[in-house]
């Protein structure tokens, strides 16, 4: 997930550098939720990590 992540993330600014707004707008959304949805699963493993020791 934090792949596409990267991948959107790329694309939003390459976007935004040749003046697709909608696009670049549309790219940097996508990658906002992965971003928080692999944080929130990251510090949810974190947790799984700790109390399991």
């Amino acid at each position: 997930m934090l792949r596409w992540t990267i991948i959107l993330l790329i694309v939003a600014i390459v976007a935004g550098i040749l003046g697709f707004g909608g696009i670049a707008g549309a790219a940097a959304g996508i990658a906002k939720i992965l971003f928080f949805i692999f944080l929130v699963l990251f510090v949810i493993s974190l947790i799984g990590r700790i109390t399991r020791k």
